[in-house]
């Protein structure tokens, strides 16, 4: 297949999956709250819903590349139709248990991760297929996504609101399963879609020793180890925000639904013009500087302002320019990756990085609970901003993120020549792309 349908249907796939995603962002959180009305209680779903995202983003790198990209992320979005689907229909036959909740959610953790990495990793081969740049096809992608949220939250908000949380997980299970069919359908053909052949015999040996190469990407680079330990620090904060403080903070304070599915669409709609934005114009600016005050701008405002007022327009009004700043974070950090990491460690950096970078997150969602049964929604928004704002201050103050430069590594030079070199200054060795969810 040539051209640019494997990239449109990997655009197509993601849209709908993601679309389908920011359902479940808010309806899952709804829907605990209003069959529980514990804080807490929803903060327990989170923590199960992204404990096993670490550990399948940790070990998933070599066994993506093995099965094969397009049969990973098919299979994964077909799971996840399933346990999401399940959930409304035990609900609808009374049988739904507390504890089957939490397994439903865990299954959806463990499988969705993989199936993102898999198209992820797919985009440098799809961009070259469509004859376009990395770095436009990243902020494409990117703002794609972005848009897919966007279009989510307000159906999520909206539907809620009139038919309850229920009819929006079923919506979700359909998602899934359309992306699963994009894929399966539009990505034959593609070699790097295909699994790829081991050099060596198929062993826990060599599957232990793939995946220390990712770790080894990670570790040789203090500015690689500098981004993936601050967005693991606030991808745990942005799970405890986006599943417990904003749906409790909508539920007791903005009203409803509605007001939350509004939200989180303008996050998702700034974000989007983020990333068109950097598309555009990114490249004449300096990395480091676009990304600090990016990363400043997205973050600690929502919080201290949630927990400040009482009315939607003025969290509205910092959610937009949060997700403005938020929207031009991926493209820098996906960017990095591409042009630093060999095709053939992708799946492998991009599994470890991951795993770091959501190392946090499931101890996010439930600390966030904890604190708001225990302390109020306004003083757990306030100690989340400011560990938030500690946290974001990293770049403009640490010399290693001097590395954010353009890199003249060559991600055609042989992954081995790679390996056996000296450790380098920072930044000057292959660095990997972490992702910052609520930019996602």
């Amino acid at each position: 297949m040539s051209g640019r349908r494997p990239f449109v249907a990997v655009l197509a796939a993601n849209t709908v999956s993601i679309a389908g995603s920011s359902l479940t962002l808010i309806g899952v959180p709804w829907f605990v709250l209003q069959t529980t009305g514990s804080a807490g209680r929803a903060g327990i779903v989170a923590f199960c819903a992204t404990l096993p995202v670490v550990a399948a983003a940790l070990v998933g790198g070599p066994v993506i590349d093995r099965i094969g990209r397009r049969r990973v992320s098919a299979v994964s979005d077909l799971v996840c139709a399933v346990s999401v689907g399940a959930i409304p229909l035990l609900q609808y036959a009374g049988l739904l248990e507390f504890w089957m909740l939490c397994a439903l959610m865990a299954v959806g953790g463990l499988v969705h991760t993989p199936g993102l990495t898999a198209r992820y990793v797919l985009l440098p081969s799809l961009a070259e297929h469509a004859g376009t740049t990395v770095t436009r096809a990243a902020s494409l992608y990117d703002a794609v996504s972005r848009g897919a949220r966007m279009l989510g939250a307000a159906v999520a908000g909206v539907l809620i609101a009139a038919f309850g949380a229920e009819t929006v997980l079923l919506l979700d299970a359909a998602t899934f399963a359309v992306s699963a069919l994009l894929v399966t359908a539009f990505l034959r053909g593609i070699p790097a879609a295909e699994p790829q052949r081991a050099s060596g015999k198929v062993s826990l040996a060599g599957y232990r020793a793939e995946l220390a190469e990712g770790w080894a990407f990670l570790t040789r680079s203090r500015l690689l180890m500098g981004i993936t330990l601050m967005v693991m620090m606030t991808n745990g904060l942005d799970q405890g925000w986006s599943s417990v403080l904003l749906p409790v903070h909508g539920r007791e304070v903005l009203g409803g639904a509605t007001a939350l599915g509004l939200l989180v669409s303008l996050f998702g709609g700034f974000a989007l013009l983020g990333a068109l934005m950097y598309g555009a114009w990114g490249e004449r600016f300096p990395r480091r500087a676009v990304f600090a005050a990016a990363f400043l701008a997205s973050g600690s405002t929502r919080y201290v302002v949630a927990a400040l007022t009482d009315t939607t327009l003025p969290l509205a009004v910092t959610m937009a320019l949060a997700g403005l700043g938020a929207g031009m974070l991926n493209p820098i950090l996906t960017t990095l990756m591409y042009e630093k990491v060999p095709e053939e460690l992708r799946s492998r950096v991009s599994g470890v990085t991951t795993a770091g970078c959501e190392l946090t997150m499931p101890l996010g969602g439930l600390a966030a609970g904890l604190l708001v049964d225990g302390f109020g929604t306004a003083r757990a928004l306030l100690l989340f901003g400011g560990a938030y704002l500690l946290t974001t201050l990293t770049p403009v103050v640490f010399p290693a993120w001097r590395g954010l430069a353009p890199s003249t590594v060559s991600p055609a030079e042989p992954a081995a020549a790679l390996s056996r070199r000296e450790p380098s200054p920072p930044g000057s060795v292959p660095a990997a792309r972490p992702r910052h969810p609520s930019a996602k």
